[in-house]
């Protein structure tokens, strides 16, 4: 947030702050790069911003790219003032908060407002909100199989994870990015029509991937 601005302190106020694009824009270039905007291509710091389609110019490689270019905004239909009241909610209500109550103050479906509370949760979580390869860094992917027999878990649990209970053993799907960054989700089958869209939800569409 720009310093010129006092930080919202209620959802109204987030409302009206974040109706400017271009604060939001600003809002999210200091998240994702606390030392300035970076190319995601070559992570060359140097560049020119283009005012009139709000996007960067390397000098470096000359690509152009976005804020959202390689986070979890990339392919939303939602605009960012949305997301960003919505994160603001997300940190600001002591009792946490709803997707109805998103939705309801966001003017969005409730299904819309639990898949951003869900991306937000997650990116809370790891600390961003570059997806993974979303800076050009290189992906591993693979599974692996996890769990005992199920005849000798509870029939809850047996019922609760049926979803993605293979025979006896639940199916893990882990990613690791260069550099340290780790995530696993649990998949029903290793089959690529289960896998291919978990991977690409997960990672930049334009990154590299390596499978082993």
């Amino acid at each position: 947030m720009d310093g010129k601005s006092k930080p919202p302190k209620s959802l109204q106020q987030a409302i009206r702050y974040f109706s400017d694009e271009q604060v939001c824009i600003d809002t999210v270039a200091a998240l994702r790069w606390p030392n300035g905007p970076s190319c995601p291509a070559c992570e060359h710091t140097e560049h020119y911003y283009l005012k009139t389609q709000k996007r960067w110019k390397c000098k470096e490689c000359g690509r152009q790219f976005s804020v959202k270019l390689g986070t979890m905004f990339e392919d939303s239909p939602l605009s960012l003032d949305k997301w960003l009241c919505a994160l603001w909610m997300l940190v600001n209500c002591k009792n946490g908060v709803s997707s109805h109550e998103v939705g309801r103050g966001l003017e969005i479906t409730q299904k819309s407002a639990w898949f951003v509370l869900q991306r937000l949760r997650l990116a809370l979580q790891a600390g961003s909100l570059v997806k993974l390869g979303g800076d050009g860094g290189e992906i591993e992917v693979d599974e692996t199989y996890i769990g005992g027999k199920a005849r000798n878990m509870h029939k809850s649990k047996r019922q609760r994870l049926s979803g993605v209970l293979n025979e006896d053993k639940i199916t893990v799907l882990g990613f690791i990015e260069r550099g340290g960054k780790v995530r696993t989700e649990m998949v029903a089958d290793r089959h690529r029509d289960t896998v291919q869209p978990i991977v690409r939800k997960a990672c930049a569409s334009w990154c590299r991937t390596v499978q082993r």
